[in-house]
């Protein structure tokens, strides 16, 4: 009986020894070496429920091809920051959504093959390191939004050629949107500058992005004309039907994008392809808004909200057939609501409040729809349903502005009319001899005049006056 014991515990112990070498072994085969490995492909995403489930195995660790986890990504610090410049065959890089920290290493761009690039809604800060002049870009994408960027406009941009997706919102980066974007970055689709501190006007060389299809310049200090090229926008002209998968390099790893859409925060995703809309909101905007905008056939969404845009509303705002979304509230619009806003038959959101518009409220198609009054509140001069105000008895409303610009019209020629008369007046005196002695004898003999008429009562003061001394 002890004999069949001791047989039990030795080949318990036996097992036991070859379940220890068998895991290190595995363990052994788990530790690859970063730097030898040129062939690898490499993801590290940390985003739990923002992509489709082919990438899920891969949220919160690194993996290579074989899928053995090589680095823990759980930090919450930039310590390890240069570690990242070492993998130099890293395609996609998604460090998004955690508690980093700190400045970019000037390292970053040594990864050359990088494709994907995702360091937003953490804590960075300090000014993008700008690449040397031998950086080879193959970005396809880069999301720094939410962060605490600062300084200009990345110039590291300008060597991407392959760059289709640039989102820097929610940052604080200020002075000028260059140029050179339009030529320089002419790939581009998708271009997000929202919540910065942006200013100057909006440069028309971005028109030069004929793969443009969302451009996002809410919430900055930009000023003046909305660039009337914008017309010329090729992919917002022409809609998509068939959306692609939007991969990169044949992976099944999707690019997204943050967008305001019908008044809520959304990301998209697998439909991205098929979303078009420019977002000006929220600036210094002002003058008209250019009636070329409207061959944007494409746009699904328009906001131009919270600027100082004047004049009328284009007449052919109609013609944005598969516009969904319209925001022109907050600015000093005047004019009628053209009839044409009628044949917007897939617009599901409109906003026309705190205006100066006037006028009937076009009716017909889509807009039966729309029946809350604060769509159009604040017009002083619109009347119909949705309004509690009848357009019969509503006294024909006159534009505030065009009034209040005939007044500022009219003081200003009243004001001219008596400086030039009074120094007409005053040069023909000191130029022609023979007026000013025509002028200064006609005032004597008005003098004279007067006098004459006055000398019965001055005599009468007098007299009353020496009648006192009696």
């Amino acid at each position: 009986m002890a004999e069949q014991t001791r047989g039990s515990r030795a080949l318990l112990i036996c097992l036991y020894l070859c379940l220890l070498i068998s895991s290190s072994v595995h363990l052994a085969m788990g530790m690859v070496d970063l730097d030898d490995d040129d062939d690898g492909f490499f993801d590290a995403s940390f985003d739990d429920d923002s992509y489709s489930e082919e990438v899920a195995p891969a949220r919160r660790r690194l993996y290579d091809e074989r899928g053995f986890s090589v680095v823990n990504s759980n930090t919450s610090s930039n310590r390890s920051g240069a570690a990242f410049c070492r993998l130099l065959s890293l395609q996609i890089l998604d460090l998004s959504n955690n508690q980093l920290t700190g400045e970019l290493p000037d390292c970053w761009w040594e990864m050359q093959a990088l494709q994907f690039m995702d360091l937003s809604n953490n804590s960075f800060s300090g000014e993008i390191p700008e690449a040397p002049s031998t950086h080879n870009c193959s970005l396809e994408s880069l999301h720094l939004a939410g962060n605490g960027f600062t300084g200009s406009f990345p110039s590291v941009v300008g060597g991407c050629k392959q760059l289709a997706t640039l989102d820097i919102g929610n940052n604080n980066f200020h002075g000028h949107i260059p140029p050179w974007i339009g030529s320089e970055v002419s790939a581009l689709k998708i271009l997000s500058l929202k919540s910065n501190k942006f200013t100057g006007e909006i440069p028309s060389e971005l028109s030069q992005l004929l793969q443009l299809q969302l451009l996002d310049l809410s919430h900055n200090r930009l000023t003046g004309l909305i660039p009337k090229e914008f017309g010329k926008l090729i992919s917002m002209k022409y809609p998509k039907i068939n959306s692609s998968t939007g991969s990169l390099d044949g992976s099944t790893y999707q690019d997204r994008i943050d967008i305001i859409w019908k008044g809520q925060d959304l990301i998209f995703q697998r439909i991205l392809e098929l979303m078009t809309g420019i977002d000006l909101s929220g600036n210094s905007l002002s003058h008209c808004i250019p009636e070329e905008i409207t061959n944007l056939q494409g746009l699904r969404f328009l906001n131009l909200s919270g600027n100082n845009l004047s004049c009328s509303i284009p007449q052919n705002i109609g013609s944005f057939k598969y516009l969904e979304s319209l925001d022109l509230s907050l600015n000093n619009l005047s004019g009628v609501i053209p009839p044409s806003i009628s044949d917007l038959l897939s617009l599901s959101k409109l906003n026309l409040s705190n205006n100066h518009l006037s006028g009937k409220i076009p009716t017909g198609n889509q807009l039966q729809t729309f029946n809350d009054p604060s769509i159009y509140s604040n017009n002083p001069g619109l009347c119909g349903p949705p309004l509690d105000i009848n357009c019969t008895n509503a006294s024909p409303a006159l534009d505030k502005k065009i009034v209040k610009d005939c007044d500022q019209w009219l003081y200003y020629c009243v004001t001219g009319g008596i400086v030039f008369g009074f120094w007409l007046w005053c040069g023909m005196m000191l130029s022609i001899l023979k007026w000013r002695r025509s002028i200064f004898l006609f005032v004597d003999y008005m003098q004279y005049k007067i006098m004459l008429k006055l000398q019965p009562i001055d005599q009468y003061l007098s007299k009353e006056k020496s009648d006192l001394f009696l």
